[in-house]
């Protein structure tokens, strides 16, 4: 950024939007249309500063109704500290300071869905990264992770606006080490041999 390279500041955008997808489980037009505003502080974990809870406006809706709003409270250390340093040090080379958008483009606009979408194919591809990936994989690796790292169900459900567990369940791809291991554990009981198997 500093030598001013065509594109740079768009890249370090994109790899922070990205971010802040997996970090918060997002959906693609509920991060589309965050505002810088939108970021808040949560009184019990004051170790993020005023990222400690996001405001998502427009979530997803049911038929006929308008957009379902939720708040969804910051977990991951590394993704506030990504958001936190887009915002105080990128965002504003942009020109834009009085757009209320987070996702700013190079022409003072607000990054819509699709560009999201186009955006994350481009990358994809460019890494020569499998072709079934995309922009909502990294909404289900967030509930994944979350998952293997023991943090509640009830807890996830909220965090990414569902409103019935089923649909949490759906997106829970536990990795296949992480399901060996907790299988492995769940029968270790029934496998260690009793007082009788060592008289034999």
């Amino acid at each position: 950024m500093r030598a001013k390279r065509k594109g740079a500041l768009a890249a370090y955008r994109d790899a922070t939007l990205f971010k802040v997808i997996y970090g918060w489980g997002l959906r693609r037009t509920e991060t589309s249309k965050l505002d810088v505003v939108d970021f808040g502080r949560n009184a019990k974990a004051p170790q993020f500063g005023r990222y400690g809870t996001l405001n998502v406006r427009y979530g997803k809706a049911k038929k006929g109704q308008p957009p379902r709003r939720r708040n969804v409270l910051s977990v991951m250390d590394w993704a506030v500290e990504a958001v936190a340093d887009y915002v105080e040090y990128v965002r504003p080379r942009f020109g834009c300071g009085d757009h209320p958008a987070l996702w700013v483009t190079e022409r003072g606009g607000r990054i819509k869905p699709a560009e999201i979408n186009a955006r994350f194919v481009a990358y994809r591809d460019a890494l020569k990264l499998p072709k079934e990936l995309t922009v909502h994989s990294a909404r289900h690796a967030c509930v994944t992770h979350l998952t293997e790292d023991g943090v509640d169900r009830r807890f996830l459900q909220q965090q990414v606006g569902h409103e019935n567990d089923s649909s949490t369940a759906i997106y829970t791809h536990v990795s296949d080490d992480f399901m060996n291991t907790m299988l492995h554990k769940a029968l270790a009981p029934a496998l260690a041999p009793t007082s009788a198997d060592k008289d034999r």
